[in-house]
């Protein structure tokens, strides 16, 4: 068993114990009895990802990832400016745990082995319109897989089955084909096209329109 997958609790001082950055265990400094997590009813997984929420070690993914260019361009829209460590620790300082949203839900995806794997967000929420979008990011080294459209399923299942959201939007810059599939591959209607609106590499490029209703995402998923 993994040392991720363990968590300790000090049956005195009523207290949990601090986050170990270095293995991934809970500590405690007095008497302690292992418990093991028990993933059998946790809702935010499937057969081979697990979301959990930011942790402040996170950081170091999210200062890798800000070094490739190509894909930071596709999802940003824009080139920025070269990263910091201290951008990427004030990043993940401010999303972790869930403490402060600033309109966007973030997690982190990793594999049942623990295995940081990338990045995912919802946000735009508009609770009156029931409409929202989702952000995500997948390490280099785990690109292909199928993480990415697994996790934006999770997403879509809690936004649409636990808070009551019932339609998804998104945009994809043109040229970003492993997305455009995604979105197909999740069952989303292409809607429109923005005619030249981002600016990037020396030219116009258009916005890709992607939509998907709670309906459809039944459909697809043979939930109707």
């Amino acid at each position: 068993m993994h040392s991720w997958k363990k968590i300790y609790h000090r049956f005195h001082n009523l207290g949990y114990h601090s986050f170990s950055s270095t293995d991934g265990e809970y500590k405690g400094n007095g008497d302690e009895e292992m418990r093991e997590i028990d993933y059998s009813q946790y809702f935010w997984q499937d057969e081979l990802i697990r979301l959990r929420a930011l942790r402040e070690e996170d950081w170091e993914a999210h200062y890798y990832n800000r070094f490739d260019t190509s894909a930071r361009r596709l999802l940003e829209c824009a080139v920025e400016l070269p990263p910091t460590s201290a951008e990427a620790k004030h990043f993940t300082e401010n999303f972790s745990n869930f403490s402060s949203t600033h309109g966007r839900i973030m997690f982190s995806i990793e594999d049942w082995h623990g295995e940081y794997l990338g990045g995912a967000n919802i946000n735009s929420i508009d609770e009156r319109n029931g409409t929202f979008s989702i952000g995500i990011q997948v390490d280099r080294d785990h690109r292909g897989k199928g993480v990415g459209t697994r996790a934006v399923r999770i997403l879509l299942k809690y936004a649409f089955f636990e808070r009551r959201l019932n339609k998804f939007n998104d945009s994809v810059l043109e040229g970003n084909e492993p997305s455009a599939a995604m979105m197909r591959k999740l069952g989303c209607v292409q809607e429109g096209v923005r005619r030249k609106v981002i600016y990037t590499n020396g030219k116009y490029h258009d916005m890709i329109l992607f939509g998907l209703t709670k309906e459809e995402f039944m459909e697809k998923e043979g939930l109707a």
